[in-house]
């Protein structure tokens, strides 16, 4: 599974699922910390379709952690001020790009979720379409 998708389930959805994946590799890993979760802000891109011309929306908090597993490295951030949350995601994706043997495990468990997901968010576009208006059956 490709990071990016990885991190978006993670984040998505049910912060115990990151939670017990930390758990399974802090009891069974040396974890060194290499940047403690900090607060940052980013600039937030957005092209602008008329001339596809890219401009800065504005800015967006984020909480950012790096550590250290073996010798590979993981990077957590995350929207707002989350410190453990960011920590747990680096140390995640340091499991990951070791390629631990415990991350073999998580695949299921992650596609479970995205599909958790998705229902959701299928259900909750579904609410918001039934407050649609047609404006071609509006009479003037």
């Amino acid at each position: 599974m490709r990071r990016r998708r990885r991190t978006e389930i993670l984040i998505k959805g049910s912060s115990e699922i990151a939670k017990n994946m930390f758990k399974e590799i802090e009891k069974n890993y040396e974890i060194k910390t290499i940047e403690e979760p900090d607060s940052a802000l980013v600039m937030i891109k957005m092209r602008e379709s008329s001339k596809n011309s890219l401009f800065y929306l504005g800015e967006v908090l984020v909480t950012e952690a790096k550590v250290q597993i073996n010798e590979a490295f993981g990077i957590g951030i995350v929207r707002g001020n989350k410190p453990e949350f960011a920590y747990w995601l680096a140390v995640i994706d340091a499991a990951y790009n070791l390629e631990l043997k415990e991350t073999g495990s998580w695949e299921k468990i992650l596609v479970e979720e995205e599909k958790r997901i998705k229902t959701e968010e299928a259900l909750n576009d579904s609410k918001i379409l039934k407050t649609k208006v047609n404006f071609e059956s509006m009479k003037v």
